[in-house]
């Protein structure tokens, strides 16, 4: 499907995250401080969204750089109406494998069955303590792990297959490490910490509030024991771990204690248009501008070309060198 193969450091253009909606219906420490999105805050107007119809265009002409996976985030993009008819285009797209959606779950009980219907591959559900004591500290908002758990069940039973992310934080929810294990170990769902990560300007990072991937492995394997697995693909973030007991997989994704900056081959759509190289960068780049004053197929794909061939972010690598860091794009505007 391919025509045009962006291959400069070996990093093709797998991976499209796309933001549909920057709006959520519970509040998470980790992309949405309470400082700062607090009840009055004011989201985007729809006229500033991508429309269904930009969306699916920018795919297809993705899709002929050779991306294959595509990933809706938000904020919450289950709140984004008719949802499932934009899965449905995507997946008619040639050349796109794998679609699939970041969610904190609590519409899948509405949704999830006509989400599998449309012709959705997974879910990725992001849930960061398994204790309602801890959750309800995470998501500012007092809200218990039930609603969660409920739209993890309906998943389950349309059957969609589930990732559980949980970033882990010194002092906010490391007693949740072993816990979370036992609990998705039984369910058969794959878990995946994520080490504390400095994304944006205001969610408090610091170095001291970061698990380490060696930290979380220890302690897993301490109590139920587990072996390396080999990655499934080149660029895979995820370091994954099997039981030894045949009980399913973890992962860890390391991003501060071991960057992958050079086998990225990710690039985000924030829902207002901007296409970003990086997790972590400051500025991205206006491709709705180009979508609403009728440039062609041809000069999108274009500046596409010069985007990514002149991509050197690797903010990971440079913040262990002690680098200077310029100010950043904030999670809930970027997506996951």
């Amino acid at each position: 499907m391919a025509e045009y193969v962006l291959d400069k450091y070996d990093r093709p253009m797998k991976d499209l995250r796309i933001s549909v909606i920057d709006q959520c219906n519970f509040r998470c420490t980790y992309c949405m401080p309470k400082e700062i999105f607090g009840d009055d805050y004011s989201f985007m107007p729809e006229s500033e969204l991508l429309s269904f119809d930009e969306i699916v265009r920018l795919v297809e002409i993705f899709a002929r750089f050779g991306t294959e996976k595509v990933r809706l985030t938000g904020g919450e993009p289950l709140m984004r109406k008719n949802i499932d008819e934009l899965i449905y285009r995507i997946k008619q797209i040639n050349g796109i494998k794998d679609v699939a959606i970041t969610t904190n779950a609590v519409f899948l009980v509405r949704q999830a069955e006509k989400l599998k219907q449309a012709g959705l591959d997974r879910v990725n559900i992001s849930l960061d303590a398994i204790e309602d004591d801890v959750f309800k500290e995470t998501n500012g908002r007092g809200i218990k792990t039930k609603p969660v758990l409920r739209g993890i069940e309906a998943a389950r039973d349309a059957g969609l297959p589930i990732k559980i992310n949980m970033v882990v934080k010194k002092g906010m929810n490391e007693s949740q490490i072993l816990p979370m294990a036992r609990y998705f170990k039984e369910t058969g769902d794959t878990l995946r910490f994520i080490e504390f990560m400095d994304v944006g300007n205001h969610n408090g990072w610091n170095l001291d509030a970061v698990v380490s991937k060696k930290d979380i492995v220890q302690q897993i394997n301490e109590e139920m024991p587990v072996e390396p697995v080999d990655p499934n693909y080149f660029g895979e973030v995820a370091d994954r771990y099997r039981y030894k007991d045949g009980a399913g997989e973890i992962g860890i994704i390391s991003s501060v204690t071991e960057a992958f900056c050079s086998s990225c081959t990710r690039v985000r759509l924030s829902a207002d248009g901007k296409l970003f190289t990086c997790l972590f960068a400051s500025e991205g780049y206006d491709i709705r501008e180009m979508l609403r004053t009728d440039c062609s197929n041809e000069q999108i794909i274009s500046y596409l070309i010069k985007i990514w061939t002149k991509r050197d972010d690797q903010y990971s690598i440079d913040r262990a060198k002690g680098k200077p860091v310029d100010k950043k794009i904030e999670m809930s505007y970027i997506g996951g």
